[in-house]
């Protein structure tokens, strides 16, 4: 049965798509990236599947902008018609202000003040603010509705929804170190993604089908983390997150289903909740 994955041109998701071929499941590479625009952000969701076929995998590429609802509900229909029927589904992609990092690099070379890294809560615009919540949260909550037939249909199925230690960030009050920065409409969308995860699990669970949130249990250096993060001494690979996705679509939905997981605690088996 098909795996849907997307921002699977690069990153988390890339590595994601690869796993979930070499475990044997045909996979839909969904994203916008066909053709390289940034040296620092390598990837196409071409490249993504040459390289699942190359192994021996199945695999079928699927340009889509997460933002456009109508793109939204071809990736499923090409996924099933290309693949066969979803059964499993990893929400992956998400946004992050001020978003492409060239943007950057032209406003240097225009002379034109650039946006911050980390822009807080008084420079992100409600655009930018509600941009992060179109592809983490919307365009997932209807890729999920979506899914939703062929999974019933089979049986059961798996939703894997990636989050981030952001959705807990800054935490309590009063912040002595304010040095690091917040993303409020990144860190916003991953923990409504959170609750999200936890009221489909409850609706699903009659019908067989696993609804559970991934977090990396430490920093994974991605191409788009790289660029705005530096300085991290103890990270994990995408190879090993992958290796948690993976495991995370074979649980049990009759004992696991609704939580939110560090992917070292499904990599050893304990299942304990994600917390900072």
């Amino acid at each position: 049965m098909t795996a849907i994955v997307t921002g699977a041109s690069r990153g988390l998701g890339r590595a994601i798509a690869l796993a979930l071929a070499a475990d044997g499941a045909p996979v839909a590479v969904v994203g916008r990236t066909e053709a390289v625009w940034d040296e620092r952000l390598p990837g196409t969701i071409g490249e993504t599947v040459a390289e699942i076929e190359s192994a021996g995998g199945r695999a079928v590429a699927v340009r889509a902008d997460l933002t456009d609802r109508d793109d939204i509900g071809r990736v499923v229909a090409e996924a099933r018609d290309a693949l066969g029927p979803i059964t499993t589904l990893i929400n992956n992609a998400a946004f992050t202000a001020p978003g492409r990092p060239g943007a950057q690099r032209r406003a240097k070379a225009a002379n034109t003040a650039p946006k911050p890294d980390w822009p807080g809560f008084v420079s992100v615009p409600l655009a930018a603010y509600r941009r992060h919540f179109e592809i983490s949260i919307f365009a997932a909550y209807e890729l999920m509705q979506l899914v939703c037939p062929d999974m019933i249909e089979a049986g059961g199925g798996s939703i894997v929804n990636i989050t981030s230690i952001a959705s807990r960030l800054p935490g309590d009050g009063p912040y002595a170190d304010r040095g690091a920065g917040v993303l409020p409409g990144y860190g916003g969308s991953k923990a409504a993604l959170e609750h999200l995860t936890q009221c489909a699990a409850f609706d699903l669970a009659d019908y067989h089908i696993a609804v559970n949130t991934l977090a990396p249990s430490k920093p994974i250096m991605t191409p788009g983390l790289s660029y705005y993060a530096r300085g991290f001494d103890d990270v994990s690979s995408a190879e090993e997150f992958a290796q948690a996705a993976v495991q995370l679509t074979h649980v049990d939905p009759g004992e696991v289903t609704g939580r939110t997981i560090g992917h070292h605690q499904v990599l050893d088996g304990s299942f304990t909740p994600f917390t900072v």
